[in-house]
């Protein structure tokens, strides 16, 4: 562990604890290989990490059936969402424009 992060951690008990539970939510993706016993083991760590996740805990739990999909072919859907972002700030950055045909190519690039 880095030494400045060692240092915070012994500042806070609620950010020991955080951090504790960040690294088991990792260690469950990491380890596991089946989506049922990959399913499990997120259900025991929400109930755990509620006091000090609450409302990602709820977001996870909405979730969980498709989050679990990732064991099924170990793969997120996070080059996806960085596309769909980077296709927002386009549009953004074109607000006003009027020729579809511009931000088209720029979409495509």
């Amino acid at each position: 562990m880095h030494p400045k992060l060692e240092a915070v951690l012994r500042q806070s008990k609620c950010l020991q604890k955080a951090c504790q539970f960040k690294e088991n939510f990792r260690e469950i993706y990491e380890s596991t290989q089946e989506r049922e016993k990959g399913k499990e083991k997120p259900k025991k760590w929400l109930h755990e990490a509620q006091s000090i996740y609450g409302d990602a805990v709820k977001t996870i739990r909405n979730h969980l059936n498709t989050i679990c999909n990732y064991f099924l072919s170990r793969t997120t859907n996070g080059v996806m969402e960085g596309i769909n972002d980077r296709l927002k700030l386009i549009k953004r950055q074109a607000y006003g424009f009027m020729n579809f045909e511009n931000m088209r190519k720029r979409f495509l690039s």
